[in-house]
């Protein structure tokens, strides 16, 4: 396997992780119906859309550090593949 190619797949089990933690989040907040549907309570649709229309510029420190958070999972194996340390 290439380094390249390597690379893709290590960030993408990061990434498919940190979807996974995001999805079990919101599934635990949702009221799950009979159906099977989930209805998320309208306070945090409101705030999840006002977050998706924000620049990270513009969110406050704590919105900014929960980004900064994940990218952490990330640039350890960033760093390696370009030969820096990500201390």
């Amino acid at each position: 396997m290439s380094d390249e190619k390597a690379l893709l797949e290590q960030l993408a089990a990061i990434e498919h992780e940190r979807w996974s933690h995001w999805q079990r989040f919101m599934h635990g907040k949702g009221e799950r119906k009979p159906d099977g549907s989930l209805v998320l309570p309208a306070d945090l649709v409101a705030k999840w859309e006002r977050l998706i229309e924000t620049p990270y510029a513009q969110l406050t420190n704590k919105e900014k550090e929960s980004d900064r958070e994940q990218v952490r999972r990330y640039l350890p194996i960033v760093a390696r593949a370009y030969g820096a340390s990500s201390e």
